[in-house]
């Protein structure tokens, strides 16, 4: 390879593909398209918003030469941080919680990354606990060489997703009627939102989250497994004019729908997968056999092998 073709491993993220699936949707529904994000580099959709985050903060200069770059996350997204970090050798401190999967822990020490872990003190996911690792990670920020990357307030992240319509329009022979999401920061589904409805004016956007935390739909914050969604307070750049619908999935159910996807169409997924696969289903039943509803494989099974989703 000579070097006018020499890349670095940052490169392999996106153009993953889209599957229809076959077993799990009545014949009566509309046709239900999953792009498989599991399939970026680190196994998640989260992979697309990290690249455009970090070259955001250099462009900026928020990030100065030799500075380190710090984020409190779930494990997704400072895995992909992580990933993107050690690919272009700038050094990271990563606040997360062992209300998440020891996988993605693992991944980003793997990939570098200072993990600094909160205790959740029952495992499940609290507004209580996304804040105090927020607070951690803006304590770690007050060293000098330090940028944020502050996920929740960062609209690099947003703009990250742009590839992403614009592989699903593509992908999908330009026949998007819904677009279905779950949302943690809210990005995923804007940013992929905002490019879908250039393309096409009507396409319907539906967020989801989960049914025992459902801020979004004007309920009460609680304690959930749906790693990546939920945080238990508004987003802050959440647009409450965005979604023209709000679907709740409990936990439980998403587990479950995980597992059927393994089984019944050969997709190894994580929880919030198996929650958009489950309100997909909801709209599909009420477009009918003529639309078409995409979502997402956020990302792979094999980042909650020891969690209860597949652990034996």
């Amino acid at each position: 390879m000579n070097a006018a073709t020499t890349t670095d491993a940052t490169h392999s993220i996106g153009s993953t593909p889209i599957v229809q699936l076959r077993r799990l949707v009545p014949p009566d529904h509309a046709r239900v398209l999953v792009k498989m994000e599991s399939q970026n580099p680190t196994g998640s959709m989260k992979d697309r918003m990290a690249l455009s985050v970090v070259d955001g903060a250099i462009a900026s200069g928020r990030l100065p030469p030799g500075g380190r770059l710090v984020e409190y996350t779930g494990g997704s997204t400072g895995t992909s941080l992580a990933f993107v970090c050690a690919a272009r050798g700038i050094p990271m401190t990563v606040v997360t919680s062992d209300a998440f999967s020891r996988e993605k822990r693992d991944h980003m020490r793997a990939l570098g990354a200072e993990v600094i872990e909160i205790p959740s003190g029952d495992g499940r996911i609290t507004a209580d606990l996304i804040r105090s690792m927020m607070r951690r990670a803006a304590e770690v920020c007050e060293a000098p060489g330090t940028c944020a990357a502050d996920q929740f307030n960062n609209l690099d992240a947003r703009r990250g997703y742009a590839s992403l319509a614009q592989e699903i329009w593509e992908q999908s022979g330009g026949r998007v009627d819904a677009f279905v999401q779950a949302v943690g920061t809210g990005h995923c589904l804007s940013g992929v939102g905002a490019g879908l409805r250039r393309l096409n004016g009507h396409v319907e956007l539906i967020a989801v989250e989960p049914a025992e935390s459902p801020v979004l739909s004007g309920g009460a914050p609680g304690a959930h497994r749906i790693e990546g969604t939920g945080a238990g307070f508004v987003p802050p750049l959440w647009d409450p004019a965005l979604a023209n619908e709000i679907v709740t999935v409990s936990t439980e159910d998403a587990e479950a729908m995980s597992r059927r996807l393994a089984r019944e169409e050969g997709l190894f997924a994580g929880t919030s997968s198996g929650a958009n696969v489950i309100a997909a289903l909801r709209v599909a039943e009420r477009l009918g056999p003529d639309g078409t509803v995409v979502t997402l494989i956020c990302d792979s099974g094999l980042k909650y092998l020891t969690t209860d989703l597949y652990a034996t």
